[in-house]
């Protein structure tokens, strides 16, 4: 089932969209939100990562909890097809996928069947935390190849690692800029990523507070994929800790404005970050449809897990049915 978002669209006005795009299929990129969630394990929002699939390829962006499971036995998308995995930072919620989809991948059922090194582009550090990820299943890689003679090059990393803004993948005309974000003084590396292909856009910011670069890049985008936090008054006044929290991410009305200035043709909420405590509900999502609308009037969607974004001369947009 297919939607078009209005100009005017809230979580409340999705209405049946049956244009037929004017673009050849090689020419539109699908975005796939994989999860959108945040650390806090929940059924309704696995943890975060983003799927762009133009030019051939597949690349997802962060592999957070549950993404071999969207990916295949929702999907139905082998996890050998995967072309590159892309980290923003170094969070635990945004790494904790890789070793499933690495070595799940690898095995030898239709799923996996992985002959060649699996791709990973991220900040410095990565090569790092990669390698302590193979030590820690040595064994079990060890046992598999000798075991079921799996192929040792399926099992290797491929790592590209950047420590600055630029153009850190290209090919098939499908190109991905990293650029710096500020996720907080203490967490850096921290990136958000642009994606081009055949003159359409996506940006994901990653994690970060409001920030002029993130802007910048996305500055007339057809999707902008965007964080966001929120709590209610009597929880941050209950723990101070809320308050640090929300400074290392992006308010409702901090999007708004975002939005306004970088003027997408859709504005997209993904890693929802809605905390809550004793007494104290989270905030709703037409709560947060409401902040953003104080500073923001455009096309806004409030992104859903496995929710597809198809981006041709319009956006169109695909709710998952099982």
């Amino acid at each position: 089932m297919s939607f078009k978002i209005p100009l005017a669209a809230s979580l409340s006005s999705i209405f049946l969209f049956c244009l037929i795009p004017l673009v050849t299929q090689s020419q539109i990129m699908n975005v796939t939100l994989i999860g959108t969630g945040e650390p806090v394990p929940r059924m309704d929002r696995f943890g975060p990562s983003t799927l762009v699939e133009a030019g051939g390829k597949r690349l997802l962006f962060d592999v957070g909890r549950g993404a071999t499971q969207r990916l295949w036995a929702q999907l139905n998308i082998p996890l050998r097809e995967i072309d590159g995995v892309f980290i923003t930072h170094f969070h635990s919620d945004h790494l904790t996928g890789i070793p499933d989809l690495w070595l799940t991948g690898w095995l030898p059922p239709p799923f996996g069947r992985r002959t060649t090194p699996f791709r990973v582009y991220g900040p410095k550090g990565i090569q790092s935390i990669l390698e302590g990820m193979r030590q820690a299943f040595e064994p079990n890689i060890q046992i598999r190849i000798a075991d079921e003679k799996l192929p040792e090059d399926g099992v290797k990393f491929d790592v590209k690692e950047f420590s600055g803004n630029g153009v850190i993948f290209n090919e098939q005309g499908l190109v991905v800029t990293a650029f710096a974000v500020n996720h907080g003084e203490l967490i850096k590396p921290s990136y958000g990523y642009r994606i081009d292909y055949g003159g359409r856009s996506v940006v994901i910011s990653g994690d970060t507070q409001f920030d002029e670069n993130l802007i910048e890049m996305a500055r007339g985008t057809d999707v902008l994929i965007h964080e966001v936090a929120a709590a209610h008054p009597e929880l941050i006044s209950f723990d101070e800790r809320i308050q640090l929290i929300l400074d290392h991410h992006t308010t409702p009305e901090e999007a708004g404005i975002v939005f306004s200035r970088a003027t997408p043709k859709l504005a997209v909420y993904t890693h929802f970050v809605l905390l809550s405590g004793p007494g104290v509900p989270e905030v709703t999502l037409e709560e947060l449809v409401e902040r953003t609308r104080k500073n923001y009037s455009g096309p806004l969607q409030i992104g859903e897990d496995l929710m597809r974004f198809e981006i041709g001369e319009t956006v169109q947009i695909h709710r998952y049915l099982p």
